[in-house]
């Protein structure tokens, strides 16, 4: 499985871009698909999650700032992020959860990061 990560770059603060993730295959072959970051010297953070049946799920730092979607015809998921700031600063991460109920093991796949730096 890969997922292509993209969308980043350099934003000002209060800027509003849109990460986008591509998997290999189905968006739907996917039990949830999930945006994390991280920061040089940090653990990777949970930012937004959307299952198969589009239920979301946020990080307190993300509520009421990002929304994550996906669009069926263009097989991505978005993360459409707004009022960013300097502590928005981070590689940005799509991945994606496949339950395996014969191992009941959950695979994670993870994509390349996307570097968002939130500066003037």
């Amino acid at each position: 499985v890969q997922l292509q990560a993209s969308g980043g770059g350099v934003v000002q603060p209060g800027g509003s871009p849109t990460l986008s993730c591509v998997p290999s295959g189905s968006i739907f072959d996917f039990d949830a698909m999930n945006w994390y970051r991280q920061v040089p010297g940090k653990q990777r953070e949970f930012v937004a999650s959307i299952t198969s049946t589009g239920t979301t799920y946020y990080d307190d730092s993300a509520k009421g700032r990002f929304t994550i979607s996906r669009d069926s015809a263009q097989n991505t998921i978005f993360l459409q992020m707004n009022g960013l700031t300097p502590a928005d600063t981070a590689v940005y991460y799509c991945n994606a959860d496949r339950y395996s109920p014969s191992s009941q093991h959950n695979n994670r796949y993870w994509g390349q990061g996307t570097q968002v730096t939130v500066s003037r």
